[in-house]
C-alpha cells in the first residue's frame, strides 16, 4: 500500500518545523543554550575590548538576537533568567553600537543639540526578548536591579565605555553564574587600578562612579560610604587595605569614567 500523506500530515509536519524553527533551543535541564553568544565573545572579545565589525558581519549574532527573542524568561529558573537578562543586556549593547554604527562613544547616540537626552542610547527600544521590546536602561533598572537585587550585576553589565567592567569573553549561564558574577567582582575591584585601588598609608579609598555617583546604584552596595567600604572589603584578603575599608575611617574619592568605546581600535590606539 502507498504511503501518501494527506494534506492534514502535511499541514502538521509544517506546523512542528515552524514550531521548532521559532522555539529557543534548551538544553537538558530546561537552559537556554548561549553557545553561539560564547564563540563570539571567545572569538571577538579579548581582554574585555571589543571587535565591533567582527560582531557586525557575524549571521550567528543575528541568529542569537532571533534566539532571544523567542525565549520567555518566565519559562526558566532564577539563574538562569538572570543570566538571559545579562547576556540580553550585553548582546543588545553591542547590537546598538554595531547598528548605529558609532565607533567612539556610546554617548554619541541619540544626541539632540549635542546632549545626551533622557539617558539616550538606553531609552531606544531595541532589545527583543520573548517577544517584547525593551530599552536597555529598561532592562537594568526594572528588570534586573529590583527582581534580582545581585550587587554583582553592576561588575557584568557592560555599557560599551572602558570606564565600564571588562565584558566577558564567555556568555553568562546559570550554571556557572555565581562564579562567572564573582570573577567579575574581583577584577573590577582588585585587578582595575585606574578605577578602584585602596591607598592605606594616605587612608583613601578610590573608587569606580558605579559605587557612589551613578544613579542610586550606592543602595545596592548599602546606602552608605561606610557600607560600600565594607562590601569592597570581602574581596580583600587580610591586611592593611581589608582593615582600612572595614573601619570605616577613609576618605573615598571617585575615580574618572572614560566614556570611550571599549573597542580593540580604541585599545590599540591607547597602547601606542
Amino acid at each position: 500500500m502507498q504511503n501518501a500523506r494527506t494534506p492534514l500530515s502535511v499541514a502538521l509536519a509544517a506546523f512542528v518545523l515552524i514550531a521548532s524553527t521559532a522555539m529557543p533551543v534548551l538544553t537538558q535541564s530546561g537552559a537556554v543554550d548561549h553557545g553561539a553568544f560564547d564563540a563570539l565573545l571567545r572569538a571577538h572579545v579579548v581582554r574585555g575590548m571589543v571587535n565591533y565589525d567582527a560582531f557586525a558581519k557575524a549571521p550567528e549574532f543575528k541568529n542569537y538576537l532571533s534566539k532571544l527573542a523567542a525565549t520567555d524568561p518566565g519559562t526558566l529558573g532564577r539563574a538562569e533568567q538572570l543570566a538571559l537578562w545579562i547576556n540580553a543586556y550585553n548582546a543588545y549593547t553591542i547590537h546598538l553600537i554595531t547598528t548605529k554604527g558609532e565607533r567612539q562613544s556610546i554617548r554619541n547616540i541619540n544626541k539632540s543639540l549635542g546632549f545626551v537626552k533622557a539617558f539616550g542610547p538606553w531609552q531606544e527600544k531595541l532589545a527583543n526578548v520573548g517577544g517584547r521590546i525593551y530599552g536597555l536602561d529598561e532592562i537594568e533598572q526594572e528588570i534586573i536591579r529590583p527582581r534580582y537585587q545581585e550587587p554583582r550585576i553592576h561588575f557584568a553589565l557592560v555599557c560599551a565605555a572602558m570606564g565600564c567592567p571588562l565584558l566577558r569573553s564567555e556568555a553568562y549561564t546559570g550554571a556557572k553564574l555565581d562564579a562567572q558574577l564573582d570573577g567579575q567582582a574581583r577584577l573590577f575591584i582588585l585587578q582595575s587600578p585606574t578605577k578602584n585601588r585602596v591607598d592605606a598609608a594616605k587612608r583613601v579609598v578610590y573608587v569606580s562612579p558605579i559605587f557612589v555617583e551613578f544613579r542610586d546604584y550606592i543602595k545596592d552596595f548599602g546606602g552608605s560610604k561606610a557600607a560600600v567600604g565594607n562590601y569592597l572589603a570581602t574581596y580583600y584578603p587580610t591586611g592593611v587595605e581589608r582593615d582600612l575599608l572595614t573601619s570605616g575611617d577613609f576618605r573615598l574619592e571617585v575615580t574618572d569614567y572614560d566614556w570611550t568605546l571599549n573597542s580593540q581600535e580604541k585599545a590599540a590606539r591607547a597602547r601606542k
